[in-house]
């Protein structure tokens, strides 16, 4: 069945049919290939996981970061970050990194991230005479620590498979995501320097930093307010998700004052696209996950790998190897509810922490979305910045050193996600 299954998948891609659509007719005609299992239970399959309680997280967390990404709260952290960090070398893509950084604690989404702070600082880059190829790399790179900064979309669909901790997921992925931004700040510091990129210099901006520290406090504090109640056991993940759309509302109608309803209906539309294709994916992972489990392919991995690679570090190496080249091609939900059962039993098999996994499983997915062939921030960087896809990848090799020490980190010294 998994021999099918693959196949199918891999010529669907090629045709260009939707990952949820390919998953669903690969596994599908699987399980009518091999016959064994009834359709209804197939069916049952397919649905089971849209009943998980914990999931209700994505799509309030989705509509929170909806809500406050779309008033003027963009320009109040694009002024914060400007004030912060803008007068130094290489400032306006630093301006960039911090507001991903920022933006990661409200919106949870890569893809989200790009799109909206690319529409504002790429064209402001330009105007500023930083290359477009490097303010497109900026932004592809950078959006990519929303993974990591709760509340992180990827890190609850991996709770799912995994079933480790959202609350300890969250806190674990901190300190990897502000490494990725520190590193990817003296990127664009040195860059700067050594190209001679300009700098902002008007005083009266600077002294606004108090002023625009306030404005951008609310989304500050996003982040934290999630880690409290969710390590304090105060909330759950999906009661935290509730609130935090109640946080947005209240935030938008009383402090920015600029909440409509024109804007609550946008959220709510962008909000059900997105779950929604988020969700086909998770069905048509399960009916995946079946035909696997059926032929216990993630124990015979773990088995093959352990018999084969023998020790731990090789068998991380494996494992990073495979992601990296899955998340080239496949959308980073997908590849980590595809590869999420397995990489699990393996990291069972070595002894590894699934915290640690997990971490280290987005991470490495998350270096795909600003990857050629298909990543997806990359493309919305270049879309934005009117330049073809080479000129952003020339631009981009500093930002995968930085992403590949991180990762390497990550993955052989547990104190970094376990503390």
């Amino acid at each position: 069945m998994t021999v099918v299954m693959t196949g199918l998948f891999a010529i669907m891609l090629v045709l260009s049919v939707p990952v949820g659509y390919a998953l669903i007719i690969a596994s599908g005609t699987a399980i009518l290939w091999q016959g064994g299992t009834p359709t209804v239970l197939a069916v049952v399959k397919l649905f089971q996981p849209t009943q998980s309680f914990p999931l209700l997280a994505i799509p309030f967390f989705i509509l929170s970061g909806s809500l406050m990404m779309s008033g003027t709260l963009g320009q109040k952290l694009v002024a914060f970050a400007a004030n912060l960090v803008g007068r130094y070398h290489g400032g306006m893509g630093q301006v960039t990194v911090v507001g991903s950084t920022i933006f990661g604690g409200v919106s949870g989404s890569a893809v989200a991230e790009a799109s909206a702070l690319g529409s504002m600082l790429i064209p402001w880059q330009k105007r500023e005479g930083y290359p477009a190829g490097f303010a497109a790399a900026v932004t592809a790179s950078s959006s990519t620590i929303a993974g990591l900064i709760p509340p992180s979309i990827p890190l609850i669909l991996y709770s799912t498979v995994s079933n480790a901790s959202i609350a300890a997921l969250f806190t674990a992925a901190i300190l990897p995501g502000l490494m990725l931004a520190l590193g990817f700040m003296l990127v664009c510091y040195f860059s700067g320097r050594l190209r001679g990129f300009p700098r902002l210099t008007d005083r009266s901006q600077m002294a606004g930093f108090g002023k625009s520290l306030v404005s951008a406090a609310p989304a500050l504090a996003m982040p934290f307010f999630i880690i409290v109640l969710l390590r304090a056991g105060i909330a759950t993940p999906t009661e935290v998700s509730v609130i935090a759309v109640f946080y947005a509302l209240v935030v938008s109608a009383l402090l920015y004052r600029d909440l409509t309803l024109a804007r609550i209906r946008d959220a709510l539309v962008g909000t059900v696209i997105t779950t929604g294709v988020v969700m086909l994916v998770i069905t048509a992972s399960s009916l995946v996950g079946h035909v696997l489990i059926t032929e216990r392919i993630p124990a015979l991995v773990a088995q093959w790998s352990q018999e084969t690679l023998g020790t731990a570090v090789l068998i991380i190496v494996m494992m990073n190897v495979i992601m990296l080249i899955v998340g080239m091609f496949l959308d980073l939900p997908a590849a980590i509810l595809l590869l999420g059962p397995t990489f699990v039993a393996i990291g069972a098999a070595i002894g590894m922490d699934p915290i640690q996994l997990g971490v280290m499983i987005c991470i490495n997915l998350s270096i795909g979305l600003f990857t050629p062939p298909i990543g997806t921030t990359l493309f919305i960087g270049a879309a934005i910045a009117r330049v073809p896809i080479g000129a952003v990848v020339k631009e981009l090799w500093p930002f995968y050193l930085v992403a590949f020490a991180v990762l390497i980190l990550m993955s052989y010294v547990p104190a970094f996600t376990l503390y």
